[in-house]
């Protein structure tokens, strides 16, 4: 049992700091950056909670983890039990332990946050979720009766796997239906192995696959088959669209389809999923090695674009970000992690124009110097062009990593799914239903690019809709939609 601490007692404590690799030794490969907790280091940082009446953590939850009980397990050294508490809400700790931006969700909500460093959060739950694989442990699922009810959900990615895993726990049949060779959607395309061990998707994968979630993979809905065709020849009596944003935006330069520009997606879909960088690879990177990358953006892929540039050999790798550091959506320990690696930043720059030589390869960039002006729909002050101060740069790969739009394929073989000007699907934020009676959908797909744990919590929301649906069979019009 943990020690029993008083509150002063607990405001005494100091935070746990993970373990990292040493940057000069992680800038040179794709082993993951930080080493987890101890199980000492685990204890002592969940006896930093001070048991709030009203734990505000949970409040800043996407998905409502009961926060407070697991660390209150934690600080007694009940780990299964621990992750068993947080399973009942979510069933991808191990992921959301890692990429999740916890400081702007529970951490940030943290009432310790207020005068001291705030409860490590997502560390403890990284701590718990690998003590259950290390340990060969497994959540516990109560025997439910099947319902007879099939549900289809189109994406293996976060809101995909969330709603399969609250589905299959109440008995209906759910088959995922993923487009790649491998599953996890952008977990496993999108986020680079430093960040998120593409073993630990595999596992909690492997997890609903034991809980009996079928998955298909090569299977590319609205190609091979339609959602019509999914509801009406393959019998499923709901659908759920979890596909994600996977569209990307380019800038509208002159030059950009000069060798050697890439979409961040392209460039971390190679690395992540193809290998791009092993001799012999069948869909091979530009060698990177002693050339000089250029990511644009100033989120967390292209923080992701830039470390794994500078793993691959680029010198310099190089931030473009047309706003100040202070405005950057990354999270703050990606940014952290990507200055001890040796990334550059140059800020308040927008690009105008890339150049190339006459065999069409990309051999520099013309830039122009921004300030900030007033603020923008999203907060952050708007950037603005200083008339005439323009500068050229020599750079032999740009990576471009200002966004994503939603693949247009499954609304335009869906024509009655109502979009948004922004070619988002329309689907009520709460109950994740759309125009389409018996079609859900959830995450990216509908918010455009947003978190891990906020797609999961889509995923989660619909899927008790959707319960609710093959329960009931009433289905009512959407009243009020969410761009």
């Amino acid at each position: 049992m943990g020690r029993d601490l008083t509150r002063r007692e607990r405001l005494k404590l100091t935070r746990q700091e993970m373990a990292e690799q040493p940057p000069e030794t992680r800038a040179v490969n794709f082993d993951e950056v930080n080493l987890g907790y101890t199980p000492e280091q685990a204890v002592a940082e969940a006896e930093r909670c001070i048991l709030c009446s009203h734990p505000v953590c949970i409040d800043g939850c996407p998905v409502g983890i009961d926060i407070r009980e697991f660390v209150r397990l934690v600080a007694d050294e009940q780990f299964q039990d621990a992750v068993d508490v947080i399973k009942r809400d979510s069933f991808l700790p191990a992921i959301c332990g890692r990429v999740c931006p916890q400081e702007d969700q529970c951490e940030g909500a943290c009432v310790l946050a207020r005068k001291y460093k705030p409860v490590a959060i997502g560390h403890l739950e990284r701590f718990v979720a690998d003590y259950e694989r290390g340990h060969g442990g497994q959540t516990d699922t109560k025997d439910v009766p099947k319902t007879g009810k099939r549900v289809a959900v189109v994406g293996s990615g976060p809101a995909g796997l969330a709603c399969a895993a609250d589905l299959v726990r109440v008995g209906h049949d759910v088959t995922v239906f993923e487009a790649l060779h491998e599953l996890g959607g952008v977990l496993i395309y999108g986020i680079p192995e430093f960040r998120l061990p593409k073993e630990i998707v595999r596992a909690e994968v492997d997890q609903l696959a034991a809980l009996g979630v079928r998955f298909e993979t090569n299977t590319v809905i609205g190609m091979i088959e339609t959602i019509d065709e999914l509801l009406e020849d393959d019998g499923f009596d709901a659908v759920f669209l979890g596909v994600g944003a996977g569209l990307p935006r380019f800038l509208g330069v002159p030059g950009e389809n000069l060798i050697g520009v890439y979409s961040a997606n392209e460039f971390l879909t190679r690395v992540n999923l193809m290998r791009a960088y092993e001799a012999g690879a069948e869909t091979p990177l530009l060698d990177l090695y002693g050339k000089t990358v250029a990511v644009f953006g100033g989120g967390n892929t292209a923080m992701d674009a830039v470390r794994t540039a500078r793993r691959l050999g680029a010198a310099p790798a190089t931030i473009l970000y047309r706003r100040s550091e202070a405005e950057m959506p990354a999270r703050a320990e990606e940014v952290a992690h990507a200055k001890a690696e040796g990334i550059e930043f140059e800020t308040l720059v927008t690009p105008i124009e890339m150049h190339g030589n006459e065999d069409g390869w990309l051999t520099g960039i013309r830039l122009q110097r921004m300030e900030l002006g007033e603020s923008d729909d999203s907060g952050r002050r708007r950037p603005q062009p200083i008339p005439g101060d323009e500068f050229e740069i020599a750079i032999d790969v740009a990576v471009v990593a200002i966004g994503n739009d939603p693949n247009p394929l499954i609304q335009k073989t869906t024509p009655d799914l109502e979009q948004t000007p922004w070619g988002t699907i329309v689907a009520d934020p709460q109950t994740g239903r759309t125009a389409k009676v018996a079609v859900f959908a959830g995450g990216d797909i509908v918010t455009g690019g947003a978190t891990v744990i906020l797609a999961m919590g889509a995923g989660r929301r619909a899927a008790a809709s959707i319960d609710e649906y093959l329960k009931t069979g009433v289905w009512e019009i959407v009243a009020e939609t969410e761009a």
